[in-house]
């Protein structure tokens, strides 16, 4: 018969947040070693109601070996009282008069262990709007200390800011804007800025916490629309040609399109040009008939539909080239420092808008 050997009470110390195990409950049992005779059986019935601990028998030595499988509160509780018994996986003798199990008791002493300051909530969201003035208040965040008996203070710093936007009050945990927040700027995934923040306790050592923050930035119409292409290359023996372009802009609806094309008035170019509308991003220009060999520059005004709009004065540059069947030449045309499409201009007929 197996019986808990020396003591009917065990001590044990574990550290509040830890998990393994902490003490091996000894036993005694006159069976031979290795036969289900001898091998002990542990269950934990009293003093486990969160399900902290878990005892399993060491095949080697049949001692039982008890761990803390869920970390442990100092600040919710610093002692536990298990009540163990221990049985014979074998049933025992019939018609014996004795105690087929016995038990013991385990207390259990946790240590206090200076925890990291937690944010709430974490991760902290707030939704700005893009360009609010250097200085704004995005939020004040919260921290709280888990060690409520060491009456420690908190204080804040940064952790992550990509962009350097954010500046933090270490002591009452106010997050303004030091810099213009950006929308479109590549620190911006999805239109979600993250940063994140320490709040530092006063322990010896100090224990730090972790918060995320993620700013939703609503868009402003702060990017006027450009053009592209903005350079196209023609033959000069082409008839009924229509040079296609279109705009992007880095805002988002309703900033973007549709967009609005028109020849500059003032340089007379609308008189000598037809620019018609494709859809609510391209236009076309007809190119006038009898063009010599050289560099024209159209002045074209593209405006965004955001309130209030943004246009941009911009150039279409059309390179009027001699062709061949096996070549065409620019080589008499300025060369320009930008990406040159060659668009071979069809024929009305054959071209499908």
């Amino acid at each position: 018969m197996v019986r808990l050997q020396y003591f009917l009470k065990f001590q044990a110390t574990v550290k509040e947040g830890s998990t393994g195990v902490i003490v091996n409950l000894t036993v005694e049992d006159r069976d031979d070693p290795a036969t289900a005779a001898w091998k002990a059986v542990y269950t934990i019935i009293n003093g486990n109601p969160a399900q902290s601990f878990k005892i399993h028998t060491n095949a080697k030595n049949n001692e039982g070996m008890l761990s803390v499988v869920k970390p442990l509160d100092y600040e919710i509780s610093a002692f536990h009282t298990l009540l163990i018994k221990v049985e014979n996986e074998d049933l025992l003798v019939p018609d014996v008069l004795y105690d087929t199990s016995s038990t013991a008791t385990v207390q259990i002493t946790v240590l206090d262990v200076n925890e990291g300051p937690i944010f709430h909530p974490n991760p902290m969201t707030v939704t700005k709007q893009e360009n609010i003035p250097v200085g704004s208040v995005v939020l004040t965040v919260n921290a709280t200390d888990p060690d409520t008996l060491q009456h420690q203070t908190i204080r804040y710093s940064i952790d992550r800011d990509p962009a350097d936007w954010m500046e933090i009050n270490p002591t009452n945990g106010t997050i303004r804007t030091k810099g213009i927040l950006d929308r479109e700027s590549p620190s911006v995934l999805n239109n979600v800025y993250t940063a994140s923040f320490l709040a530092i306790d006063s322990g010896s050592p100090p224990a730090t916490g972790t918060g995320t923050l993620q700013i939703i930035l609503e868009d402003v119409n702060d990017n006027a629309p450009s053009l592209y292409p903005t350079v196209a290359s023609v033959c000069e023996d082409a008839k009924d040609v229509k040079v296609v372009f279109g705009a992007l802009d880095k805002d988002i609806h309703p900033n973007k399109e549709p967009f609005k094309f028109e020849l500059s008035k003032l340089s007379g170019q609308d008189k000598v040009w037809k620019l018609t509308r494709i859809n609510n991003t391209h236009s076309q220009v007809a190119v006038p008939p009898n063009l010599k060999k050289a560099n024209y520059i159209i002045p074209i005004l593209v405006t965004d539909p955001g309130n209030p709009p943004l246009t941009n004065n911009t150039e279409l540059k059309i390179q009027v080239c001699s062709c061949t069947k096996y070549k065409v030449d620019c080589s008499g045309c300025p060369t320009f420092n930008t990406s040159t499409v060659l668009i071979f201009l069809l024929l009305l007929s054959l071209y499908c808008l």
